[in-house]
């Protein structure tokens, strides 16, 4: 093989894209025991998280937040509903919209997620100040990666 084709052979362990990959399968494995306790999913996790910050939310908002297309966010929805944690509610306004409520039930849970944090934190191994760097860049490389695209 000729020293040109061999240099331009992508590797794997040199592939940003495969470092962000694997980091979040091993961010969900870590995650995954700590939401059995809630039984959550991680999605279920995200989506719960978007409406502990802000209740009352479109389905369309909800995604746009997470990046999700509502064919993949619906069923989550039916899921966590069906889990008695929220309400999907039509708009009294526009009938085409759907609002997300969160029950009693869901509001509650929001108290046994709160530790969630400090076990990441502590499994990551890397001080809030590092970690908040990293989450800038790894945002400003999603956003100028989304503005590539469009």
């Amino acid at each position: 093989m000729n020293d040109t084709i061999k240099n331009s052979t992508p590797v794997l362990q040199e592939q940003l894209c495969f470092s962000v990959y694997s980091l979040s399968l091993a961010i969900n494995k870590v995650y995954r025991p700590l939401l059995k306790k809630l039984d959550l999913t991680y999605s279920q996790y995200l989506v719960m998280l978007v409406l502990w910050e802000s209740d009352q939310r479109t389905v369309s908002d909800i995604g746009e937040q997470l990046f999700l297309d509502s064919a993949t966010l619906t069923p989550l929805l039916k899921r966590l509903e069906s889990a008695a944690l929220l309400q999907r509610i039509r708009s009294s306004q526009d009938e085409r919209q759907v609002i997300i409520c969160l029950t009693e039930t869901g509001r509650q849970l929001r108290l046994q997620a709160s530790g969630i944090m400090d076990d990441m934190l502590c499994a990551m191994g890397s001080s809030i100040e590092e970690l908040a760097l990293l989450r800038e860049r790894l945002n400003g490389l999603r956003n100028h990666l989304i503005e590539h695209v469009a």
